[in-house]
């Protein structure tokens, strides 16, 4: 087995990133094959549980409350509407169902009660539960952990440096902190990001770094193509080309082997055969459903022609790491704090989001 290395530099990743593209493929390929099944790839749900509304300035968003998307704002679905929805995406091939609401952070109180609910709901359909609900504390972490959760998504998105040029309402420490509030349970972490933003290849490796260094690495990356929304500051971005995401999936195994690598966002503008090679250089999840949270997505019919034309398997839920036990909530040695923690408000400001901004303000309202 080849061994986990923790001390990645962003020159030793650049090499990797930028050599020839048979070679990159046949060293992530055979990496690849060393930890996982190359022929088994995991299909995940992303529902949006609470939609809209975000406080938060991130400069690809269309759920920030500030720019004017058209993304129909939806209140926290109740427990019910989320069963309904997990019992759909198990039926469809789906082993895990991760949950994303447009919140800064966490708040304890009822939503959040709420939310643990439909972990516990989830865990007992036997599916891998994900949720991604913004920052989150120590005690917060501890009790998602009690209810059955499996993994938290909480993105890097880019580079430390490149980071500053993206949002401006939090800082990249604050996601740093995060993990490792959720690295004090037992809950696995899923974080990634996002290439395509006007962000250099030197960024990208910064990313991986960041990544990569973290100690023990993500069980979960995401990799996902910016999809330019109307009306967000990053609009007008160029879309990523294939290579560039087949290159990021193939250094992201390379550097992270052990890594369940996501391709995520972007792939309604892949064809069969760039998502193909994609999966020859390490990527061995998708989401599947027609929207990922507010973007489109391929059909899960179509994905599962792929996978027939590939002769891909789903992957079974707790491959990778055992189930958690869920803790009703009456019985949770863990319970609200009333935390009101301050995270990072930067405050400088970043001109593309700005104008963004104005344009919305004046829009007329409806």
């Amino acid at each position: 087995m080849t061994a986990t290395k923790h001390d990645w530099t962003k020159e030793e990743i650049l090499e990797i990133y930028n050599k020839p593209l048979m070679e990159l493929l046949y060293e992530a390929a055979t990496i690849h094959r060393e930890y996982h099944d190359p022929n088994t790839v995991q299909v995940s749900t992303l529902l949006s549980i609470k939609t809209g509304g975000c406080p938060e300035d991130c400069g690809y968003c269309p759920q920030a409350a500030r720019y004017h998307t058209n993304v129909e704002g939806n209140d926290l679905m109740s427990v019910q509407q989320v069963k309904a929805q997990a019992l759909r995406a198990k039926s469809s091939g789906s082993s895990r169902v991760c949950m994303g609401a447009a919140w800064r952070n966490v708040k304890d109180g009822p939503e959040f009660d709420q939310v643990l609910e439909m972990v516990r709901t989830i865990n007992k359909l036997d599916m891998e539960v994900c949720c991604t609900l913004g920052m989150v504390t120590e005690n917060q972490a501890k009790r998602l952990a009690e209810a059955g959760l499996y993994a938290y998504n909480h993105n890097l998105d880019t580079s430390e440096e490149y980071y500053k040029e993206v949002i401006s309402t939090r800082g990249y420490e604050d996601r740093l902190q995060t993990i490792e509030n959720v690295r004090k349970t037992n809950v696995t972490v899923c974080s990634g990001g996002i290439i395509g933003m006007g962000e250099s290849v030197e960024d990208r490796a910064g990313m991986l770094v960041a990544l990569s260094t973290l100690n023990p690495q993500p069980e979960s990356v995401p990799i996902n193509a910016l999809v330019a929304v109307d009306g967000t500051p990053m609009e007008d971005q160029k879309p990523v080309e294939i290579w560039e995401m087949i290159r990021m999936v193939a250094t992201s195994r390379i550097v992270m082997p052990k890594t369940q690598v996501r391709l995520s966002a972007g792939r309604t503008e892949m064809s069969r055969e760039g998502q193909a090679m994609c999966f020859f250089a390490g990527a061995n999840s998708i989401f599947a459903g027609d929207k990922l949270l507010t973007t489109p997505n391929p059909d899960v019919n179509e994905d599962m022609e792929m996978f027939k034309q590939l002769g891909l398997n789903p992957q079974k839920a707790f491959v990778k790491a055992p189930q958690p036990k869920t803790v009703e909530a009456n019985e949770s040695t863990h319970q609200s704090l009333g935390e009101k923690p301050k995270w990072t408000r930067p405050g400088h400001t970043i001109e593309r989001n700005e104008t963004a901004k104005q344009k919305a303000s004046l829009l007329p309202k409806e």
